[in-house]
């Protein structure tokens, strides 16, 4: 596998706390570790509960992980949900010894649903994303915006064959095989469904009359795409007043390449169509995972009128931004920003594209993606 300089500072975070690591598969939680923790102080010891002979060992005798942990040793439990009563042992642990716990999975659902110890505050929560564009050395844009980002797909000579793999498994061994709906049938088709609307308003009763599927089983299965990290909700910003905004909120999947794969799409080219909705994609995808990475508690949010003016992405009070795959943006391409701006909400207004150079126009910014990026993740956008 290539290397990622991966945004996620594990070892940061575990000098302030224990953890749950979450992230969909295939998002490279077992190599972070393994590059970032193993071998360094301090010393971690790993159980992976994928390998068959720890899990029947653990299953069997959970107390060994304290009889054979040393004290300034750091633990990591990787796949934690494929034995949640194991969580009871780390909760003594930590009580008793103030052992330092990672415990990794990909998602807290079946924890949840199985009346798992959640360790009551004694265990913070991240996020393993997708990578993002400032994680991958000599990044390609057209490259990203067909193959997305999971580590495996991005540096793969058959990218295609991965992501039909990928889905193909996600839903055999994640949603089956983890009991999270019973009808995989249905499920399959709501996936097929959503991927379509992604990164527009969620219409329940539109997805239940195409799919056939009741509107409160399809919010059920948004529900499991959060949970599971497979997707993330976009809240509508409700704070004008002179103009009403719709309530509605919007919904992405995690990863373009999988978008991509479930709504069939064939090679996305500049100055298409399809290349202007992954664009926004990959814009909105890099928002979620800077705030992420940088534990920011700030709403991303998109607003709307009823007038129909509109504003892709506004991120608590400190920043509005458009997204527009032109090279020559226009006047009439700020009118919703000018818009909201009227408000007078938010610090600043910006339209990221495919301008070449950065510039100015009454008012509003407009940033070079490239540019956009790279103060992004430098803390120079979102304070």
């Amino acid at each position: 596998m290539n290397e990622y300089a991966r945004r996620l500072d594990l070892p940061g975070l575990l000098a302030k706390k224990n953890f749950f690591l979450f992230g969909p598969r295939g998002t490279g939680k077992t190599h972070l570790i393994r590059s970032t923790l193993l071998g360094r102080t301090p010393a971690v010891r790993l159980y992976d509960l994928l390998d068959a002979g720890v899990l029947r060992r653990l299953a069997r005798r959970p107390e060994l992980i304290g009889e054979e942990s040393q004290p300034n040793e750091v633990v990591v439990i990787d796949e934690v949900q494929k034995l949640p009563p194991l969580l009871d042992e780390v909760h003594r642990l930590i009580e008793a010894r103030g052992t330092r716990f990672l415990l990794t999975g990909s998602s807290a659902r079946k924890l949840r649903r199985g009346g798992a110890n959640l360790l009551a505050g004694r265990a913070w929560t991240a996020s393993l994303l997708p990578l993002a564009s400032s994680e991958i050395p000599g990044f390609e844009l057209v490259r990203y915006l067909n193959r997305g980002g999971l580590p495996f797909v991005y540096q793969s000579a058959s990218p295609e064959e991965e992501l039909a793999s990928y889905v193909d498994t996600y839903l055999r061994e994640e949603i089956q095989a983890e009991a999270l709906t019973r009808n995989l049938g249905h499920f399959a088709r709501f996936l097929d469904a959503i991927a379509l609307v992604n990164g527009e308003e969620l219409a329940y009763q539109t997805l239940a009359s195409d799919t056939g599927i009741q509107a409160k089983t399809i919010r059920n299965y948004v529900e499991i795409l959060k949970d599971t990290l497979l997707g993330f909700e976009v809240e509508a910003f409700r704070a004008t007043k002179s103009r009403k905004a719709i309530a509605r909120s919007r919904f992405y999947l995690f990863d373009i390449g999988v978008t991509n794969t479930l709504c069939q799409r064939g090679a996305i080219r500049e100055k298409s169509e399809l290349f202007g909705k992954a664009f926004e994609h990959f814009i909105m995808l890099e928002l979620r995972a800077y705030l992420s990475y940088t534990r920011s508690r700030k709403a991303l949010c998109y607003w709307r009128s009823t007038s129909q003016f509109e504003v892709d992405a506004v991120v608590g009070r400190d920043v509005a931004i458009e997204i527009k795959a032109s090279d020559a943006v226009s006047d009439r391409d700020l009118r919703g920003l000018h818009a909201l701006r009227e408000e007078g909400l938010v610090a600043r207004y910006l339209v990221v594209s495919l301008d070449p150079q950065p510039r100015r126009s009454h008012g509003v910014e407009i940033w070079p993606w490239q540019q956009f990026l790279a103060e992004l993740w430098r803390g120079r956008v979102i304070g």
